[in-house]
Formats: structure tokens, sequence, C-alpha cells
């Protein structure tokens, strides 16, 4: 792809985010019913290609089993208030009440509670007990501490999860974690991330990984991007990790998964995120919006609390339906985000493709004006795609 001159020295690729993009209608149509939406990821088998985010506003343990029960799948966080709080009822309480210019500060002592290994076991059985897939997620750094008690509560998948994640770590601190090595003697099949290029993505699916996650930085309540000043928008960066899976594929015989993870909010953009090669996605802030969700209207994100540099923010999310609502329906507003997979069914439909490897295929085009053009009167308004 050609490059852009920055200035003398410097040259860049363009990149592309989901509004910037649009998927291209093809000779074909079918009818929604005949859509195929479901995803497979090594033996486990959902009829969504959803992967609910591993923040503390959005999966409980209660929130998992019911996204479980709709068909996708909720992503524990290990390191959060679950396992630090015997009942973290009061603190979720607390949050949702902290004034915007003291909930950094006051969120950074509430996650300075230890984490308690005991609690890790607990909350993965609670999951597991109600008969739907068990997942959740720790950070490369203290993987290796808490997989025996992972292990000992027979979780079925397990997410190493970071801002950036690499196979190829450099400290001369500490021993990093050897990711190749860790994955392939695991019991349990793993998904790595994030990551947000070619060539990083390339380099975790030779980890032995069934799934790598790809964004870095996109999500409403992440602040990586003006913080640290990194990342690649969402279309771009998904399609690069796709032709890391083909390279991949092509190498050794294995299929590893692309889930795009973050900056989707509305069910054309989990469209566009499977158009442009995902084979499922990650959501976190349209999830939070659910009366069931466990931040009371609230979101925030996974280095919201560190401890030195927050790379996060605590965002109020409009509640808008209902778990099921937000993720098949049905809608009662025009706005694209309710039924998200509704519309992804949609969308594969009327452009003529029956699953969602077959959508992967789909013509693009770059389209600047695809959600303005003729939307002056919505826009003025503030009503539909115009809010």
């Amino acid at each position: 792809m050609a490059e852009v001159e920055i200035g003398i020295g410097k040259a860049g690729r363009r990149a592309y985010g989901f509004d910037d993009i649009a998927i291209v209608p093809s000779r074909r149509t079918r009818d929604p019913e005949d859509v195929d939406i479901s995803w497979e990821i090594d033996a486990y088998k959902f009829d969504l290609p959803l992967m609910a985010a591993a923040m503390d506003g959005v999966v409980s343990p209660a929130t998992a089993i019911e996204i479980g029960r709709l068909g996708g799948v909720g992503v524990l966080n290990l390191e959060g208030l679950w396992t630090r709080y015997d009942d973290p009822e009061a603190v979720l309480d607390e949050i949702s009440t902290l004034e915007p210019d003291k909930a950094t500060l006051r969120m950074q002592q509430i996650y300075a509670e230890p984490i308690k290994e005991e609690l890790i076991g607990q909350r993965i059985r609670e999951i597991k007990d109600s008969g739907v897939v068990s997942c959740a997620s720790v950070t490369p750094q203290r993987t290796q501490q808490f997989t025996r008690a992972i292990l000992a509560a027979e979780l079925d998948l397990l997410v190493i999860q970071g801002t950036v994640v690499s196979a190829e770590h450099v400290s001369k601190s500490v021993e990093p974690l050897n990711l190749k090595q860790f994955i392939r003697e695991l019991e349990i099949p793993v998904i790595v991330g994030g990551c947000a290029s070619y060539q990083a993505a390339l380099h975790l699916m030779r980890t032995g990984a069934v799934g790598v996650l790809v964004g870095v930085g996109p999500g409403q309540a992440c602040t990586t991007r003006g913080v640290l000043g990194i990342g690649v928008p969402q279309a771009t960066a998904i399609a690069d990790a796709a032709g890391a899976r083909m390279r991949h594929l092509d190498e050794t015989g294995v299929y590893v998964h692309v889930i795009a993870d973050g900056g989707m909010s509305t069910g054309g953009d989990v469209a566009k995120a499977i158009a442009c090669g995902a084979d499922a996605v990650m959501i976190g802030s349209p999830l939070a919006a659910a009366h069931e969700a466990p931040g009371r209207g609230y979101h925030w994100g996974m280095a919201t609390f560190h401890p030195s540099l927050p790379r996060g923010a605590r965002v109020r999310v409009e509640q808008r339906g209902t778990m099921k609502e937000i993720l098949v329906g049905p809608a009662h507003e025009n706005d694209g985000r309710l039924n998200l997979f509704g519309a992804l069914r949609t969308s594969m439909a009327t452009c003529g493709y029956e699953s969602v490897k077959e959508f992967q295929k789909a013509e693009v085009m770059v389209a600047p004006a695809l959600k303005t053009e003729g939307k002056s009167l919505q826009r003025s308004q503030g009503v539909g795609m115009g809010h």
C-alpha cells in the first residue's frame, strides 16, 4: 500500500476506522432467516460471534451467565472487583455516584484491594455451574501467578489481555511470560491480545493461541490513544490481522480467529468489523448500557485504575434496554444500538452472504460521506443516525 509523506524523513500508511468505510451490496440477497451468524472456536460453538469485554461495568458472573444463555460468551476480569471483594455491590454503587473529577483517584483506591485467589475459583465455578461456557481474562504480568487457581476451577477459555500484548516482551528486571511456551503447555485454549498490526498479530498467532484480539485504544472508555499516542483505526487493524491469519494458515494449516476488540457501538459497526475480516467481536460499552449491567449506567476500562498511569475513563452510558434487547432485539429505537446481531444478520442477508466466513469476503469502500449524505434533517433534529 502506498505511503503518505508526513514530512521529510517520515512517511506512513493511511488507516481507516469504521466510519470511513461502507459495505457494498452484492448481486445477491437472502432471507435473514437463512443466514448463519454462529461462531466456533476450539471445541466451543456460540450462536452469536460475540465476546463481552472483561470490564467490571459490563461482565459480572450474573451477566456472563445471561450473555452465555443468549448465545455469546462473557469474559470475566479475574483482576477486577469480583475477585477483590466478596460482595462488590456496595463498591459498584459507590463508583456510580462518584463526581467525574474524583472518579479516577477513588477507583485507584478501590482497586488497591488485593486480589483473593479463592475468589478466582469461586467466580469461575459460579459461571460454569450455570451450564454456559466459562471465559475469563488475566494480564500477562499475573498469568502464571493465577494459573493454578484457574486450572483448579476448570475454566473453559482463557484470555490473556493487555493494552498491547506481544509475543516478545523484553525486560531487564523481571522474567517475562513466555507466551509460546505457556500456551502450548496449558490444558485450555487461550485467546491473546491486544494488537493492531500485521506483524504483531502474526507473532501472536505463532504462540499457539486460538484467537487474537485486535484493537489498541478504540473503546469508549479507553484513553490510550491520547495518553500514549498509539493505536491503529479498527478497519485497517482488523484487515491487517486478517491478512496475518491467512499467512499463518498457509504456513501451518491452523486457522487462528481474529476478534475485533472495541470501537463498535452499532450493528453497522459490528457488520463492518466482520466484513473487514473479523471472526467475532468483543464489545463493552454497548453492553454496559443494559439494565442488568453491573456498572449502573457507567463503563470503565481495565486500565482506568492503573496506580501510576491511568489509561481509561469512567464514562456514563445511557441505559437503553435489557441485555437481550441490545444483543438480539427487538429494537425500539432507530439508531442501531439495539438488536446488534439482528443487524449483523440483516446486513449479511442484504449483501447475499450466508455465513460469517463468507461475509469476510464482502466488498468494502472508503466512504467518508456514508453517514452524512442526505442526513441533514436527522443531524439537525438529533434523531436516527444523526443523534
